[in-house]
C-alpha cells in the first residue's frame, strides 16, 4: 500500500465569487505549476465522509471546536483503482493528513461498516484508525462531497493553492464507488480558495492572492454539504 504521512500545515480558506477565482487563478498559474492531477485543467474530487453514531465530527464543525478530525475515502475523476483512505486532523488553521491508497475491496468493506485486515499496517495507519473508529464509535459513511478543482504547487514552503468550484453533495452512498450517484449543488459558498503551506507563504505569492474583498472562512465542505442535504 502507498502511504503518505505528513506534518501539520497551515490551511487558510476563502469564500470567493467566480470572478475572483478566475482573477487569482490567472495570476497564480504564471508562477506556480499545476499539480499532478491538474495538467492545466480542472479535475473532479469525490470524497465519502464518515462520522460516528453521535455525529461527533459534524458537531465539532458546528460548535467551532479548535481540535477536530475527519475520516474520508477519496477518488479523483471517478477512478476507483486509486482510492485514498484519509484521516485529517485540524488544530485551529493547521492541518495534518494521513493518507493511504487502498483497494476497491477494502473500500467496500469499510463502507459496509466492517473492519479490514490490519496486516502490514502500523498503529498510525489510516486503515488502523478507521478500524478503531468503526469498533469503538460505530463510524459509518454519511455523505458524498464533490467539486471541481484546479491546483497549483510551489516547492519552497511546500505551497499548494486550490481553486474549488461547483461544490455539490449526494446521499447516494451506494453509488460512490461506481460513480452512479446524483448530486445537488450547494446554494451558497460553492467556490472556495484554499492556501496550504508548511512554515511560510512566500511574500510574492501572498501579494498575488490579494483581492481586497475575499471572505476568510472556517466552514468545512463536509458541514456545508450535510446542511444542504439536511442530514
Amino acid at each position: 500500500m502507498n502511504k503518505t504521512y505528513g506534518m501539520y500545515r497551515a490551511e487558510d480558506k476563502f469564500s470567493c465569487t467566480e470572478k475572483q477565482l478566475l482573477l487569482l487563478q490567472s495570476r497564480v498559474k504564471t508562477v506556480m505549476n499545476p499539480d499532478t492531477y491538474s495538467r492545466n485543467s480542472s479535475y473532479r474530487v469525490t470524497s465519502l465522509y464518515f462520522d460516528d453514531y453521535a455525529d461527533s465530527r459534524l458537531s465539532a464543525s458546528e460548535d467551532g471546536v479548535s481540535y477536530k478530525s475527519k475520516y474520508r475515502i477519496r477518488m479523483y475523476n471517478g477512478v476507483s483503482d486509486a482510492i485514498k483512505l484519509e484521516v485529517k486532523y485540524k488544530a485551529y488553521n493547521r492541518v495534518y493528513k494521513k493518507s493511504e491508497t487502498i483497494s476497491r475491496e477494502m473500500a467496500e468493506t469499510l463502507i459496509a461498516g466492517s473492519c479490514v485486515s490490519e496486516d502490514r499496517h502500523s498503529m498510525e495507519s489510516p486503515v488502523t484508525l478507521f478500524n478503531l473508529a468503526i469498533k469503538q464509535d460505530l463510524l459509518r459513511p454519511k455523505i458524498i462531497v464533490e467539486y471541481d478543482r484546479n491546483a497549483y504547487v510551489f516547492s519552497p514552503g511546500n505551497v499548494r493553492i486550490t481553486f474549488d468550484r461547483n461544490i455539490r453533495a449526494s446521499n447516494d452512498i451506494s453509488g460512490f464507488l461506481n460513480d452512479t450517484y446524483a448530486c445537488t449543488m450547494l446554494h451558497e459558498m460553492n467556490r472556495i480558495l484554499e492556501i496550504k503551506y508548511d512554515e511560510f507563504l512566500p511574500g510574492f505569492i501572498a501579494q498575488l492572492l490579494e483581492s481586497g474583498n475575499m471572505n476568510q472562512t472556517s466552514y468545512s465542505k463536509y458541514k456545508l454539504c450535510r446542511e444542504q442535504m439536511g442530514v
